[in-house]
């Protein structure tokens, strides 16, 4: 299955919002060649940095870079929409580990970053994702990360 999700479409699948929800798009999913696991399911996500991002104030007011710690958060929730799939109920990701992190490039106010992610295992409750990110075709972060998997409850807030 290829496919592309727009924003109100990633809004339907993680429970991020703003300033906390870092996909803008889904410019392509593919399905892994596996029918019983979801390994080889694979995500391209874009986010857009922009200048009026609430954490360039702090980091930092004369050298604006975006923090590491949110290059990971945004490869986990690409990781999550590689996994997830129509017909799936809502679930939970929680990052459970982070290995083999590189920053190779700081990402500054007007990049696009193209993020990949591919499922490497799935064992239903916990899923091992290889993800990158590119800016302008450059490498500028990559890991492995670890996530558990849980249903997500409804909070019946309207």
């Amino acid at each position: 299955m290829e496919k592309t999700l727009t924003i109100q479409d990633i809004q339907e699948i993680l429970p991020h919002r703003y300033p906390f929800l870092l996909v803008d798009r889904v410019i392509q999913m593919a399905d892994g060649p596996e029918t019983s696991s979801k390994v080889g399911n694979t995500a391209t996500g874009i986010k857009c940095v922009s200048v009026n991002e609430p954490f360039f104030q702090g980091h930092f007011p004369d050298f604006p870079i975006m923090p590491g710690v949110l290059l990971v958060e945004a490869m986990a929730q690409t990781a999550a929409l590689a996994y997830y799939r129509p017909g799936d109920p809502k679930l939970n990701f929680m990052i459970a580990g982070v290995e083999r992190a590189k920053f190779r490039k700081p990402v500054t106010p007007g990049d696009q970053l193209e993020m990949h992610a591919k499922v490497l295992k799935d064992r239903r409750s916990m899923i091992l994702v290889e993800c990158s990110i590119k800016v302008a075709g450059q490498s500028v972060a990559e890991a492995t990360i670890l996530a558990s998997i849980s249903l997500r409850e409804e909070s019946g807030k309207a």
